[in-house]
């Protein structure tokens, strides 16, 4: 399972409200919230983000609340992949959950540069920022955990049989 697109790049500590603002959560509508993704933070990013694009960011993405609507809005909005140096651990749980993958990669993150293009191969953990030729090795998942996200998340890993 690969990605690659143009690089969307966000500080540290970059929460769930800012991900999706609460006063959008009144939609269980993952498109309605995804017009809303990151809105608080880049005004522009629904407009420019494109399937396969990628998030980079530094430590603790995804800090605040427990909802799944962040990682969901994410990953509706056709981005392929976040970096990031750490994330928050109920994001990161909810991301594998509902099929997002993410990867944690300190010098990457750091290096990155927005704008840039990267390809990133999931089964090997390889970020390849295309732009600069420079490559960086993330820890993969194991493959259970890689056949949740390929499957779409956990439930319809489940529904699956996998």
């Amino acid at each position: 399972m690969n990605t690659q697109g143009k690089v969307f790049k966000y500080p540290d500590n970059v929460d769930t409200d800012v991900i999706i603002p609460a006063r959008y959560l009144n939609t269980p509508n993952a498109n309605e919230l995804a017009l809303h993704c990151m809105e608080d933070i880049d005004a522009d990013f629904v407009r420019n983000v494109k399937p396969g694009d990628v998030m980079v960011a530094g430590w603790n993405f995804g800090c605040g609340s427990s909802r799944e609507h962040a990682p969901l809005t994410i990953k509706t909005c056709g981005t392929g992949c976040v970096i990031a140096k750490s994330f928050a651990r109920i994001f990161y749980r909810n991301a594998i959950n509902i099929g997002l993958p993410i990867l944690e990669c300190e010098q990457a993150a750091e290096e990155i540069s927005a704008g840039d293009e990267v390809k990133v191969d999931f089964d090997t953990g390889i970020i390849t920022d295309v732009t600069t030729g420079k490559t960086y090795t993330a820890q993969p998942f194991p493959p259970f955990i890689q056949n949740i996200i390929k499957c779409g998340g956990l439930l319809a890993s489940l529904k699956k049989g996998n």
